[in-house]
């Protein structure tokens, strides 16, 4: 069977190549104050600018060192979690272990710290951005390594959080087998391929806020609903005029997008590229390596025993709820089955419908000459809509200037950004 590689000319571009930062552990060094208990960290970054996180190992006899966990790794200060820039020079990080990891004595050699060093082009799994702070990012190993429960309202306002996929050179099956329940017939646009993601990239672990639109744009959110996904919202307002051969056109202009739309806000916030992921972006992130109708396992649409665990639809809501309140996904995504639909950045006409999963897909033309047409794509359905709608494989489509009228109510948006960090 062939595949098909969507390459990263169409994805997020990376740079050519990278230095590798790195730390040497045997110079790392911790020290506690007596009277205040406060330890200090001190580490020499060489090599490049990299990401700095760190780790607390306890001596369990025989040189046998183990994680006190990334439930107790909070409260650091200083250089670490955060993209470091001084090079050659010794840094320091501080900590308070009596808050976090109460009741333990650090001395005597049986605790230390191992500082790591992350390449800007192979970051950590999860990074925060504080909207209302231009240039605030924070990294973290783990869900768990995150300073507030990924449930706090923090980010659903004030910030932003998004996971790294892992989905580079790793082949899935995009699209809809014909015997899925609810599959859209007869038109192509589900049809099933074998899809190769050419690069990692980041995603939201939720819908895109009206709070979080708010801050991006140096204003205060007020009202009810700055928890509830900025809807409606049109694939224009995301980034900018998306017509055929318009600046701000995805593909023929790249990642371009206009600097009053929502992602030139957010890029002039945090300094980094976002963007509407492409619709395998977005599919490969929804599945989390589940090639069944809903990511849960779950086959039909109208078990909505089932499916109403995972998100809003019209059988059990009439509007947008706040983000978050339902059941995420393996890989701890929410709301990637209803609530709001999500654009994704493919033109409607440049789904390959000549693709087929069962006798081989054939290679798109890479010219987009091909690319015509007012319409963008929408995953995962919404609150006005059925379940059947909301599959991982379902694909719909509006007019990129809509979201301001019947069902395009419903229509919102979730970030996309490469796994390499700009600065």
């Amino acid at each position: 069977m062939k595949t098909t590689t969507l390459t990263g000319t169409i994805l997020f571009s990376a740079a050519a190549c990278f230095a590798v930062p790195r730390v040497d552990q045997h110079a790392v060094t911790l020290a506690q104050d007596h009277g205040s208990r406060a330890v200090t960290i001190t580490y020499t970054l060489e090599g490049e600018p990299g990401i700095v996180t760190v780790d607390i190992q306890t001596n369990a006899g025989d040189n046998v060192w183990l994680s006190i966990g990334d439930r107790n790794l909070k409260g650091f200060t200083g250089e670490v979690n955060k993209l470091v820039t001084t090079v050659g020079t010794p840094v320091t990080m501080g900590w308070h272990p009596e808050l976090f990891w109460p009741g333990q004595d650090i001395r005597g050699g049986k605790v230390r710290a191992v500082v790591k060093a992350w390449a800007t082009n192979n970051p950590p799994d999860y990074a925060v951005f504080d909207l209302t702070v231009p240039g605030s990012m924070m990294f973290y190993t783990s869900e768990d390594a995150l300073p507030h429960p990924i449930t706090n309202d923090l980010y659903k306002t004030e910030c932003l959080v998004v996971r790294r996929m892992h989905a580079a050179g790793i082949p899935w099956r995009r699209g809809s087998p014909s015997s899925e329940s609810g599959k859209r017939s007869g038109i192509g646009i589900e049809d099933p391929f074998i899809c190769t993601l050419s690069d990692d990239y980041y995603i939201g672990v939720y819908e895109f806020t009206d709070a979080q639109s708010s801050y991006a744009n140096g204003t205060i959110p007020s009202g009810d609903g700055v928890r509830k996904p900025k809807v409606p919202v049109s694939w224009n307002n995301c980034r900018g005029d998306g017509a055929s051969g318009a600046d701000y056109d995805w593909p023929l202009k790249g990642h371009a997008v206009a600097e009053n739309s929502i992602f030139g806000n957010l890029r002039r916030v945090t300094g980094q590229a976002f963007d509407l992921p492409t619709a395998s972006q977005w599919e490969f992130a929804c599945r989390a390596g589940c090639t069944a109708a809903f990511s849960d396992g779950t086959q039909g649409w109208s078990n909505y025993e089932t499916v109403e665990k995972l998100g809003w639809y019209s059988t059990n809501a009439t509007d947008a709820h706040d983000v978050g309140l339902l059941s995420p996904n393996a890989w701890g995504l929410y709301d990637m089955h209803g609530n709001a639909s999500e654009w994704v950045l493919d033109y409607a006409s440049a789904f390959p419908q000549n693709y087929n999963y069962e006798t081989g897909p054939e290679t798109p033309p890479m010219d987009h000459s091909w690319i015509t047409g007012a319409h963008r794509l929408i995953k995962g359905g919404g609150f006005q809509e059925t379940a059947q709608f909301a599959r991982s494989g379902a694909v719909a489509d509006w007019s990129r200037s809509s979201g301001m009228s019947d069902h395009p109510l419903q229509i919102g948006m979730r970030v996309c950004m490469p796994a390499v960090i700009s600065y």
